[in-house]
């Protein structure tokens, strides 16, 4: 089971609409503003004025290219430091008239002073400034909103890269309050790294996941940092019961995490949650059962301001619920649960492939053998697209239990399709 993404649904509040102004704030405005938790913005002032070149306001531009506007607005603003994804990048240069490796040199040009100034400090590391730790805060965060998305493979050389920044400017830097946000990026930067790495490797490589989420935890606790310890006794949590395969290990790591989780919502209900599938491992429906109903109360009581906001979907109790169903042996429960949750999710993310990869397993445990073929397709589709881990190991298990159906022509096309993406 994936943590996506936040996705705000009712029960969470909506971000008020209206227009915005065709403008940003400026540089020295932003600086300004910094807090300790705030993150340095390098405004795209290139893309800008390529895109006013061509006659398009911010919102022009957006509907050109199937967008919301506030997309574009974060791509100049330098909220998202990737800049447009790259399945846009086509589309934008061509609206903005520009060849695509021109395009690339005008999303980079104004990201270079950013990385420059993290470049000097890695020279002289004593004198690394709260501007230096938030450039590299930003960063860490912009590779975690990619995680649901992108192959783990093509963020592990970055998330690396900037964990070993991270490390070494906290080992040398003279100023202790910027030691102190250095060791907060640290336990960020190690717990992505944690779940990159265990992803990357199809969650095989538990012991590297492991150590990562460990020095993450041992970070954290020397900040005092509840939540960044809980977040990463979560993911020890998702190592143990889907990698390892052993709930009774799973289930001590969950309820660490909901000690841990202080005063965050979010959390517990995520602990508490995982807890369910433990129980549900084990065979304990009424514990699961109690446990699932006791994370969406925790849910039903998240606020705004919770510190592990960006963690929480509200698809995540019919992911798990419909995993646990399926654990339970109970398929036909399963089924309609897993239905809904997958048309709440993008279309294209790693946990929309686990949901599909488990919604093909409670078909072809009832017998359905078309729906189970055409949901594993869509399954497949998302993570040739994806290389989740987890999806991918979801739907060759279900090809497993396809074996004695090869014989029907659409079983087979499912089955070597899996095939194929598990010897590539």
């Amino acid at each position: 089971m994936e943590l996506a993404p936040l996705v705000t649904g009712q029960g969470m509040g909506r971000a008020l609409s209206g227009q915005q102004p065709d403008t940003v704030c400026s540089d020295q405005e932003q600086f300004g503003r910094l807090g300790l938790g705030d993150v340095v913005v390098v405004r795209r002032r290139e893309l800008a004025q390529r895109r006013k070149s061509q006659g398009f306001s911010q919102e022009a531009l957006a509907e050109r290219l199937g967008v919301d506007e506030k997309t574009v607005r974060r791509w100049e603003n330098g909220t998202t430091s990737e800049g447009p994804q790259p399945w846009l990048r086509p589309k934008l240069a061509a609206a903005l008239q520009v060849m695509p490796d021109e395009l690339e040199e005008v999303i980079a040009s104004d990201r270079r002073g950013e990385d420059s100034r993290i470049a000097h400090s890695v020279r002289n590391p004593r004198g690394t400034d709260m501007m230096v730790v938030a450039g590299l805060r930003a960063e860490v965060q912009e590779l975690g909103r990619q995680y649901d998305r992108a192959p783990s493979t093509s963020l592990l050389a970055k998330t690396g890269e900037c964990l070993g920044q991270v490390a070494f400017l906290r080992g040398n830097v003279s100023n202790e309050h910027v030691r102190h946000e250095l060791l907060s990026v640290e336990a960020e930067a190690a717990t992505l790294m944690g779940q990159l790495v265990w992803d990357a490797s199809q969650r095989r490589d538990h012991t590297t996941a492991h150590r990562y989420f460990d020095d993450a935890i041992t970070a954290a606790r020397s900040l005092g940092d509840s939540a960044a310890e809980s977040r990463a006794l979560l993911r020890k949590s998702f190592v143990a019961l889907y990698g390892e395969k052993d709930p009774a290990a799973g289930l001590q790591f969950t309820m660490r995490t909901a000690e841990a989780a202080d005063s965050s919502r979010v959390l517990k209900g995520l602990a508490v949650l995982h807890a369910a599938e433990a129980h549900a491992m084990r065979g304990e429906r009424s514990d699961c059962e109690r446990a699932l109903n006791e994370a969406d109360l925790d849910f039903d009581k998240i606020g705004r301001d919770d510190v592990a906001i960006d963690l929480f979907s509200p698809s995540q109790s019919g992911r798990l619920a419909g995993s646990c169903y399926l654990f339970l042996g109970k398929p036909e429960l399963a089924q309609p649960i897993l239905e809904m949750t997958s048309h709440e999710l993008p279309d294209w993310s790693k946990s929309r492939s686990i949901v599909l990869g488990n919604l093909g397993l409670a078909c072809i445990r009832q017998g359905k053998l078309d729906e189970a073929v055409g949901v594993l397709h869509g399954a497949v589709d998302v993570i040739e697209s994806t290389w989740g881990g987890g999806g991918l190991n979801i739907v060759f298990g279900a090809c497993r239990e396809l074996q004695p159906w090869r014989g029907v022509d659409a079983v087979q096309d499912v089955y070597d399709r899996v095939m194929t993406l598990m010897t590539a």
